[in-house]
């Protein structure tokens, strides 16, 4: 099931919420199931769901960037999740190819975002390519959020969508890419 984020169905978001929590506990200044992502990045809900359950969930978040002088339509994947007792069946797989799929149909030149390294050949095994060496550049020029700080293990994969984007591949492996998501999402 794929919604804008603030058309998910009322039941859905409320497990989508818990499974966030689950995975993401907030921190202490933070109520439980409150987060959501800035509406300037358009954020779209898939779903996963069994009956009344849903087993996964992400959300694709969209914006322009700009990458050695050129403009590209770029999205990624966020908040990545699979319910706990459904983890081991293919779910989370299933949910991220269909997201790739669907970012195929939605006017975009890229797909970029980082993950946890040891889930590098998860993401492979669900279409999406390692970028060897690139680093995405969160948070805003005046506060950037680099996926190469200290203290994390990312890995930047992407999908080349469109002409421009598959013409200039060879530029994003082992590069800096400005991102810049804003202050609420720093880095989808």
């Amino acid at each position: 099931m794929t919604f804008p984020e603030t058309d998910t169905p009322t039941a859905l978001r409320t497990q989508v919420a818990e499974l966030r929590d689950e995975a993401w506990p907030p921190d202490s200044g933070s109520a439980p199931g409150t987060f959501s992502h800035d509406p300037a990045l358009r954020p779209v809900s898939m779903l996963l769901v069994e009956g009344d359950t849903v087993l996964a969930a992400l959300d694709i978040l969209a914006k322009e960037i700009m990458h050695t002088g050129e403009r590209y339509r770029a999205a990624g994947l966020s908040t990545v999740v699979t319910r706990g007792t459904a983890r081991g069946k293919g779910h989370g797989r299933r949910l991220v190819t269909a997201a790739r799929a669907a970012m195929a149909t939605m006017d975009l030149d890229i797909g970029l975002f980082t993950c946890d390294r040891p889930l590098q050949p998860f993401y492979e095994s669900a279409g999406w390519q390692w970028l060897p060496g690139a680093v995405l550049i969160g948070g805003t020029p005046q506060d950037p959020f680099p996926s190469d700080r200290p203290g994390f293990d990312k890995v930047t994969m992407a999908a080349f969508f469109s002409p421009l984007g598959r013409d200039r591949r060879s530029s994003f492996p082992h590069s800096r890419i400005e991102l810049y998501p804003g202050e609420i999402d720093r880095l989808w």
